[in-house]
């Protein structure tokens, strides 16, 4: 008990850990957060190995990735845990912010806890781009030329600005230089911010399936939810290890293969799967500026999304329209996927079009409106019923 009381880092670790108060009615979608900071875990620890061997220039580093893969021991392994351990880590990622959409877990007094994880989820993908550069390939090479490209949109000082993110003229030495050091850096500041989202999530309280106040019905996390939280894990890395041991390169693309030629265009470039859906969304305008800023606005509009809703009930079991329309939301998400991965022709593009149009119309108009709508219709039926 002297630990308990004491101030010491023991103690925190405690409260976090142990004591910590979690509502009774949890489910496996609650398990998310803690798979994702594993991945974070693992990302970094292989990360830092995999680093130990690897050469940022570009004369040497398609080649010093095929010498971890052949010579290195057991090289082969910590880079298929790398590489496919970012497909899972926004897999789960992904999953962990759809259930926070669905129970509503971005309504106050939460609205803190949720613009740190899209912070989070903003420094993922700069991370991982910068990731998707370093092994030197075709794809690796035309999408570092394709992505920082887009910064010429950026009034009077675009040119520039890519020049200075390139160190030079072109996607060169320097570029790979730059990309590795903050790939290597932004991991470290992803688990501060993950720290904070913790920190937060303790201080204000988990939400739960019923959205109602998880400080009346709890239990400690340890061991009930430790252990459920182990299963999950365990369940989960058995899907991990399938792709890590049996299709290792089923999430990549078979052009990163090829060693990067500055002469020869790749006829279909595409990001990882991932980015699928904003980069649909990018093709689906027209125009390169406006394009531009509709994919970072598909980002940027989670941030508001605690000042859309005006209900005291978080849980969409208590809100049947918002229930329909986000099942609706996460369909037009995987068609945006499909349509990213598809080449710029009909009728993808129509497809994409409508795909983004619905996406913003979700959060810009459909959210506020069936809030508004929903409110009244609930004051209604309080004064009718008390009257």
């Amino acid at each position: 008990m002297r630990i308990v009381k004491s101030n010491s880092i023991f103690s925190f670790i405690y409260r976090f850990t142990v004591s910590y108060p979690s509502p009774s009615n949890f489910n496996y979608f609650w398990g998310f957060g803690f798979l994702a900071l594993m991945f974070l875990l693992i990302q970094i620890a292989t990360g830092i190995f995999v680093a130990m061997h690897y050469i940022p220039n570009v004369d040497l580093a398609f080649f010093s990735v095929e010498h971890i893969m052949r010579d290195v021991n057991y090289g082969w392994l910590l880079r298929y845990l790398h590489s496919n351990g970012a497909s899972m880590f926004f897999i789960v990622v992904y999953l962990h912010i759809f259930r926070g959409l669905y129970y509503g877990s971005y309504i106050y007094p939460r609205h803190l806890l949720w613009l740190t994880g899209v912070s989070i989820l903003l420094l993922m993908i700069l991370t991982a781009f910068m990731g998707y550069v370093l092994p030197w390939g075709q794809m690796s090479f035309w999408a570092a030329t394709v992505i920082t490209n887009f910064l010429t949109v950026v009034p009077y000082f675009g040119k520039d600005l890519v020049q200075w993110v390139w160190g030079g003229y072109s996607v060169n030495n320097a570029t790979l230089n730059r990309f590795f050091s903050l790939h290597y850096l932004f991991p470290f500041l992803i688990f501060a911010l993950s720290l904070l989202h913790l920190i937060l999530l303790h201080n204000s309280g988990s939400n739960n399936p019923l959205g109602v106040n998880s400080k009346v019905d709890t239990v400690p996390f340890t061991p009930y939810y430790l252990i459920k939280d182990f299963y999950g894990i365990s369940a989960f890395f058995i899907f991990f290890s399938i792709f890590v041991f049996f299709m290792p390169n089923y999430l990549g693309h078979p052009d990163n293969y090829i060693l990067a030629n500055p002469m020869v265009t790749p006829p279909h470039i595409v990001p990882e799967w991932y980015f699928l859906p904003f980069y649909a969304i990018l093709r689906s305008v027209p125009n390169k500026l406006l394009g531009v800023l509709v994919m970072v606005l598909s980002i940027i509009v989670l941030f508001f999304l605690p000042f859309f809703s005006f209900l005291n009930i978080r849980s969409n079991i208590f809100k049947p329209l918002h229930k329909l329309l986000f099942w609706f939301f996460l369909l037009d998400c995987l068609i945006l996927g499909w349509v990213g991965g598809k080449p710029v022709e009909t009728p993808y593009t129509e497809i994409g079009q409508f795909a983004t149009f619905f996406y913003f119309f979700y959060f810009l108009f459909l959210l506020p409106l069936v809030n508004f709508f929903e409110k009244k219709l609930i004051y209604f039926y309080n004064f009718v019923y008390f009257k």
